[in-house]
């Protein structure tokens, strides 16, 4: 049951979607034209845009592979990275500008075509490079190129030279895209500060991880010209690079630098130490010691070797706690920690150089404010007072082994006082010899280590895809630009007929009568293009015949019968077709062989005599009521059925309001009970004038006419309202002159809930409806 229910209410609503938009289907197949059109221009004008892509492997200290990390073990002091600030990195205007630079993009070259312009970069015989440092901007310099020579205006310039130009100091290449086919393209170049062609890059740039497992970031990026595109993405790869490489080759020259300055001090300390060793020999005669005192040089030389690598391991100590305590390690000065042995200040020293490394990274890129750069200079806030207590530990520690074997050496020393002198001094050389030998080869060993990363020259990325446009044109596309034109012609469709049709102040469908007062809407009469004046008769089959005989029978619904007779007929301003209304609907009546009296009350503009083709001069209802006629002297046979009566007005009163209230009105309706079965009364509107509620107690049914797009909404809003103070008896409406909706010839799909048959619609005519509706 509640599955019927639903299939009726779809049905329903498919069926309201349908009667409201079909008749508009003109303006819907105009509008989707229209959209069509646009969309095609827009397709023809529009710039095509290719979509270039490519991959690379970021070496991320936190992913890959342990063969990765084998390999990098070569590069001992290359700074550490991490996907997510590499990513930045790639998008950052430093290398865009770069990138800018290195392939001249701020002097493009474009042909000028009729309605746009487009990028000549693979299609223009020359390319242009310009001096910075003497270069303005200007947005189109025309010119024409040959095999030599570059004009512009009436000066020539030769090619693969620098030469001065009103707009900088310029060199024109020879194009490595250029087809050798000549054309008579309409070229020029432009001159543009690289910072902004290096922001447009970055605003058609997308770099993204390809997954959260793996580090290799998806690079994409959109540009009119494929070749183009394609060399910006490669290249940026290749500066991308070439920046890792820099930046490890700079620490790697300040660690040389630390290194190699002390080598050279310990050369000329070895150099000194050996004349002096020779001199004393050729003075003293000294060649050799007893056994005694080679014992003692050997202990003496160890332990001198000993106080040797703890003075070298406080001299790392002591620049390890300058440069943390300075906050210098992200300047790329890092001591060795060779012969540091606590393996936790080795990965705390590492930790923090990484951090703030990452720091220096992201403050170039994010800025100070970022919140993931003040959460890395947190951390190394954290570690650095833990480094500085490690280190005082350890120091204090080496200095206590230290002056043990100070003490040591001193006991050796109260031996050495009994050699004789020429033996004591010649172990003094050697033991100092013995010193400064160990710490050159120990400074040597890390010279070699260091220069292995020049060696290892390691790249931070490896290409997976080189840059590679695409085949077609991913903007504009065609398919979506024509389905967007016609949802778009769609919407406009709908907009404009919801804003004619719901957002005018008439009213202009049943159901809006419905939704403004509880009187039921028992009948709906079509506009009619002729002027006739009746359009219903014996042999008339037409739509508007039958509605008026539908109206005739729902007459039943409102009690109208053998004993209630009275029908008053009224509206709520004139021209909404009462009495057109009255005329058809007592003629209906008069049709069936009952008699039927036609009476005009509207004694203020009456019409009904002009519409019935009888003379005005007669006495009529105004006569009677002032008391000069009888009432059988105002019924007159009209000649459009034997069954039908016509009451006239009379002649127009002053006071017609006064005049129907004088008692005499209802004796004139109880006299005509008596000799018809029907008594349609026309009256003036209840607007203006308040002559139907003096009557329409004295009747039995009212029907209250609404005009379609005339009747103003706020008199229907009204209705129920003065109906509480002024009641209309029996009161229900019907809905009047239904026009056809859409923009053209249809087939009778109207604004109320029927739709006819038989009849055609005149836009012409319906602007002017005849006088008949009053």
């Amino acid at each position: 049951m509640n599955r019927k229910i639903s299939e009726d209410k779809d049905s329903n609503f498919s069926s309201s979607f349908i009667f409201r938009y079909l008749p508009y289907w003109p303006l819907f197949l105009l509008l989707t034209m229209l959209a069509l059109g646009g969309a095609w221009f827009y397709l023809k004008f529009t710039t095509p845009q290719y979509e270039v892509n490519a991959r690379i492997l970021i070496k991320d200290e936190k992913k890959g592979s342990e063969d990765a990390k084998a390999l990098e073990s070569l590069d001992l002091i290359s700074p550490k990275k991490t996907i997510d600030n590499e990513m930045e990195v790639i998008q950052s205007k430093t290398l865009l500008t770069n990138v800018v630079k290195n392939l001249d993009l701020y002097a493009p070259v474009s042909e000028e075509q009729r309605f746009k312009s487009i990028s000549a970069y693979s299609s223009s015989p020359v390319t242009i490079v310009a001096d910075s440092n003497n270069m303005r901007e200007v947005a189109k310099v025309y010119f024409t190129a040959d095999k030599n020579s570059v004009k512009i205006g009436n000066k020539s310039y030769l090619l693969n030279e620098w030469v001065d130009t009103p707009y900088g100091r310029l060199k024109f290449k020879k194009n490595i895209y250029r087809t050798p086919e000549e054309t008579d393209k309409k070229l020029y170049f432009s001159l543009i500060a690289p910072k902004k062609v290096a922001s447009s890059l970055a605003s058609r740039l997308k770099v993204t991880a390809a997954n959260k497992m793996s580090s290799i970031v998806d690079l994409n990026f959109t540009d009119e010209s494929p070749a183009r595109g394609e060399d910006i993405v490669n290249e940026l790869i290749k500066v991308y690079n070439k920046s890792i490489i820099d930046e490890k080759n700079v620490l790697a020259s300040n660690t040389l630098e630390f290194i190699n300055e002390r080598l050279a001090r310990v050369e000329d300390d070895l150099v000194t130490i050996e004349h002096k060793l020779q001199a004393y020999k050729a003075n003293k005669g000294a060649v050799d010691v007893d056994t005694q005192g080679k014992l003692f040089l050997e202990n003496v030389s160890s332990n001198d070797q000993k106080v040797g690598d703890i003075n070298q391991k406080l001299s790392v100590l002591n620049q390890v706690e300058n440069s943390v305590r300075s906050g210098s390690l992200s300047g790329g000065i890092i001591p060795s920690m060779a012969g540091v042995d606590d393996p936790s200040l080795t990965q705390m020293v590492k930790n923090i150089y990484d951090l703030q490394i990452e720091a220096e990274s992201m403050r170039k890129t994010t800025g100070e404010n970022n919140p993931t750069y003040v959460a890395v200079i947190d951390q190394v806030n954290k570690i650095r007072p833990q480094i500085m207590a490690n280190i005082q530990n350890q120091k204090r520690s080496l200095e206590a082994s230290r002056g043990n074997i100070s003490s040591t050496n001193s006991s050796y020393s109260s031996v050495l006082q009994a050699l004789p002198e020429t033996q004591r001094q010649l172990v003094d050389i050697n033991r100092e010899q013995s010193l400064k030998s160990h710490l050159y080869e120990f400074l040597q060993q890390k010279k070699e280590e260091t220069q292995l990363s020049y060696v290892s020259n390691l790249f931070g990325s490896k290409v997976v895809d080189r840059a590679e446009a695409s085949e077609y044109p991913v903007s504009p596309k065609k398919k979506f630009a024509y389905l967007s034109a016609v949802l778009l012609a769609l919407i406009g469709g709908f907009g404009i007929v919801v804003g004619k049709e719901t957002l005018r102040s008439k009213v202009m469908f049943q159901k809006e009568i419905e939704s403004l007062t509880k009187l039921p809407v028992i009948g709906e009469i079509t506009a009619e293009k002729s002027k006739n004046a009746i359009v219903i008769g014996n042999n008339q089959k037409t739509l508007i015949a039958e509605q008026f005989r539908k109206l005739r029978t729902t007459l039943n619904y409102l009690g109208i019968g053998n004993k209630q007779k009275r029908i008053l007929i009224t509206s709520a301003i004139s021209g909404e077709g009462k009495s057109f209304v009255a005329t058809n609907l007592a003629i209906s009546l008069a049709l069936t062989g009952k008699k039927v009296v036609l009476v005009d009350f509207d004694l203020n503009n009456p019409s009904l005599a002009t519409k019935l083709n009888i003379h005005t001069d007669q006495a009529g209802v105004t006569e009677y009521l002032q008391g000069k006629v009888s009432p059988d002297t105002i019924i007159a046979q009209t000649s459009i059925d034997e069954n039908l009566s016509f009451i006239s007005a009379g002649k127009l009163p002053k006071n017609p309001s006064e005049l129907i209230m004088n008692g005499k009105a209802e004796d004139l309706l109880n006299y005509l009970d008596g000799i018809f079965d029907y008594i349609v009364i026309d009256i003036a509107p209840v607007g203006p004038v308040s002559d139907a509620y003096i009557v329409s107690p004295f009747c039995d049914a009212t029907l209250y006419i609404v005009r379609h797009g005339y009747t103003p909404k706020v008199f229907i809003e009204r209705i129920d309202e003065n109906n509480r103070l002024n009641k209309l008896t029996n009161a229900a409406i019907v809905f009047n002159g239904v026009s056809t909706r859409g923009l053209g010839s249809g087939y009778g799909y109207g604004y109320g809930y029927g739709y006819g048959y038989g009849y055609t619609y005149d836009d012409k005519k319906t602007k002017s409806l005849p006088a008949l509706r009053k």
